[in-house]
């Protein structure tokens, strides 16, 4: 039983997210990781103890989740109030242990409630927060046609954020089952670049003009050049993840088009904010998007699996108590 500082709570894990990161990780080719290292930053927990100087209403036995990131509060970043970019940021089980553990001592201000959400539904808030702060990133507005490389968790994520703001989205990805959870997450059309021609089929979808905006979701050099050769003139275009190899591009179009390349790091206060209140909602569809929850007893064998054969899995929970 870990101890606790003045302002720390104690918190009994209960749900656990393993996200693409995670498996990285466990490949040994997360860039940011040092090893040996405690995975888990999608957190679900109940509060077990306050330290004497933790405010009212934290309470033992409220139900929570965790915000896994840290900020110096001087670097550049954080001086322009972009606390997730901190310079110094370290995130739960990446630079620094995480919640893949019985017990997790975490600051107070570390903590949110949403009291009407299930476990399930608050370990997925800070996934869902990355997707939701891409589209942020990229001003997405209504009206504007949005496409989303990638449909896993966190392109399901920006699906859900760009679809919310009400903008035309487009989900591309090349499984079939990933395409039909993006359609109940708000993609417009679902698009299998695998047996349709990505360009072409963008092309006819915005009348020749291509999209505002395109969020890149993926991570492989093709899908970082695709996100600047399909989007349109004047548009913008978001990198979540890492590309796993280097990425050469045609630079002109940066110029031509005269595009706006960001990258989109971590997550807000305000993106954790605006996904309570979508999953409050009830559109978000959890049951679909969990495809494994399984006991920690298992958690290194869906490991290994999820490793062999990324495409049976989408989002997996770990359950500190199930029976």
């Amino acid at each position: 039983m870990p101890g606790i500082g003045r302002e720390d709570v104690l918190l009994r894990t209960r749900r656990v997210g393993f996200c693409g990161s995670d498996l990285n990780t466990y490949r040994g080719a997360n860039p940011l990781v040092t090893y040996p290292r405690v995975p888990g930053h999608e957190i679900a927990a109940t509060i077990e103890q306050v330290g004497p100087d933790v405010p009212a209403p934290w309470t033992p036995e409220r139900d929570v989740l965790v915000v896994p990131y840290t900020s110096c509060g001087v670097c550049a970043a954080c001086r322009q109030l972009r606390f997730n970019c901190c310079r110094d940021n370290q995130t739960l089980g990446v630079q620094r242990d995480g919640g893949m553990a019985e017990w997790l001592v975490v600051p107070w201000h570390k903590i949110i409630a949403a009291d009407s959400l299930s476990l399930t539904e608050l370990a997925l808030v800070e996934p869902l927060t990355i997707g939701f702060h891409a589209v942020a990133r990229g001003r997405v507005l209504a009206g504007d046609t949005v496409v989303v490389l990638g449909c896993g968790m966190i392109g399901l994520g920006a699906i859900a954020g760009a679809a919310r703001r009400g903008a035309h989205v487009i989900g591309v990805d090349i499984d079939a089952r990933k395409l039909q959870i993006a359609g109940a997450c708000g993609a417009a059309v679902a698009l299998n670049s695998a047996v349709e021609s990505l360009h072409d089929r963008l092309q006819e979808l915005t009348k020749g003009h291509g999209p505002n905006v395109v969020i890149e979701a993926v991570g492989r050099p093709e899908t970082f050049r695709a996100a600047v050769e399909e989007v349109g003139f004047a548009g913008r275009v978001v990198y979540i993840g890492y590309a796993i190899a280097p990425v050469e591009y045609e630079t002109k179009l940066f110029v031509v088009k005269e595009l706006d390349i960001l990258g989109s790091r971590n997550a807000l206060p305000h993106d954790f904010a605006e996904v309570i209140d979508y999953l409050k909602a009830g559109r978000f569809p959890h049951s679909d998007v969990v495809t494994h929850t399984v006991q920690l007893c298992d958690a290194d064998a869906v490991l290994r699996q999820w490793n062999n054969d990324p495409a049976a899995f989408i989002k997996i929970q770990v359950d500190f108590y199930a029976q």
